[in-house]
């Protein structure tokens, strides 16, 4: 109910997923009531795995998140969050209130065995891969034990989703040298030497377009920075190709001749292609759609996520956690 353009879009976007995939044997539509029928009504979407749940609140995206949430117990989010809670759904998907989501499914989910914090994972697309950030903004104030656990999840979901044997993991720093960065980066720098990861040691902005790493670690604050300056860089280089390409008729047959490229590369970059950012290290799978998602990106939003199912992903990221953690114990008595 939280996004930008309403429930109607999220659930045209419900009926791609549910003719795409034969698998989901159900789908929990979580809201009020009245909105969500007169959607379905309009898209003609009547799939009988469907299920209504009434929520009588909605947080808005402008609303304080914990604040919101103690106000608004029967809001969208929470009535979602309890379906997974109680086993009756396996994973959450919403293109709301970032921090409400977060909140919401922090408190009431839990962080899995081992795990102290969640992140936020970004899929960002390169020239030749696709590297994946965390955190994007779950956790702004991070120790280092958060960190390297956030090294551990992204390896495992570049892993395991994004197909890449044996990803590269480096910590986000001010320079490639062992001694640069934070007292933050120089100790988590320590902590992901201990275990069993491909690291590849720190990494700086220079690196991430230039297939030098698969995973990128850092805490909440910094995370959330990158990203929304790589997503405006991208926009704005955008708009700015468009002005030039149109300026005289030369330039213009020039576009006409690259428009195939600028295609290709308009498709690599197009964030709807990775339906929104899952929330990892929970009791339960969640993924954060974008406020804006449309269509297109809550189907891809829930293909990605019965993918995450489907490979057991927590159980796998449980277990590798488990395995760092012994490890790191296992140095300090040592």
């Amino acid at each position: 109910m939280g996004g930008d353009h309403g429930c109607g879009v999220v659930i045209d976007g419900v009926k791609l997923a549910l003719e795409a995939n034969a698998k989901i044997t159900e789908l929990f539509l979580v809201g009020k009531e009245d909105e969500i029928r007169a959607a379905l009504a309009s898209s003609e979407l009547t799939d009988p795995r469907l299920r209504i749940v009434h929520a009588t609140q909605v947080l808005a995206m402008e609303e304080k998140p914990v604040e919101g949430l103690r106000k608004k117990k029967d809001c969208s989010i929470l009535r979602a969050v309890e379906l997974v809670k109680d086993g009756k759904a396996d994973a959450l998907i919403s293109p709301g209130n970032t921090g409400g989501i977060v909140a919401a499914s922090t408190i009431r989910l839990r962080p899995l065995p081992g795990v102290d914090r969640p992140a936020i994972v970004t899929v960002i697309p390169a020239a030749k891969n696709e590297f994946v950030l965390l955190d994007s903004g779950a956790s702004i104030e991070c120790r280092p034990i958060h960190l390297l656990h956030f090294a551990v999840m992204g390896s495992v979901y570049s892993r395991e989703i994004l197909g890449c044997k044996k990803p590269r993991v480096g910590i986000l720093s001010n320079g490639t040298e062992d001694n640069k960065g934070n007292e933050l980066t120089l100790e988590t720098f320590k902590l992901c030497k201990q275990v069993n990861l491909n690291f590849i040691g720190n990494v700086e902005g220079h690196d991430l377009f230039h297939d030098r790493v698969d995973v990128v670690v850092c805490d909440g604050f910094i995370g959330n920075i990158v990203l929304k300056t790589i997503e405006s860089f991208a926009k704005g280089m955008g708009a700015w190709l468009k002005e030039e390409l149109t300026k005289n008729p030369k330039r213009m047959l020039g576009a006409v001749l690259a428009q195939n490229a600028l295609r290709t590369i308009k498709k690599r970059m197009d964030p709807d292609a990775y339906g929104g950012a899952p929330l990892l290290g929970l009791n339960g799978n969640v993924m954060k759609a974008h406020g804006s998602a449309r269509e297109k990106a809550i189907m891809n939003a829930i293909r990605i996520t019965s993918e995450a199912i489907q490979h057991h992903i927590n159980q796998v990221i449980q277990n590798e956690i488990a395995e760092a953690n012994a490890r790191l114990a296992t140095v300090k008595a040592a």
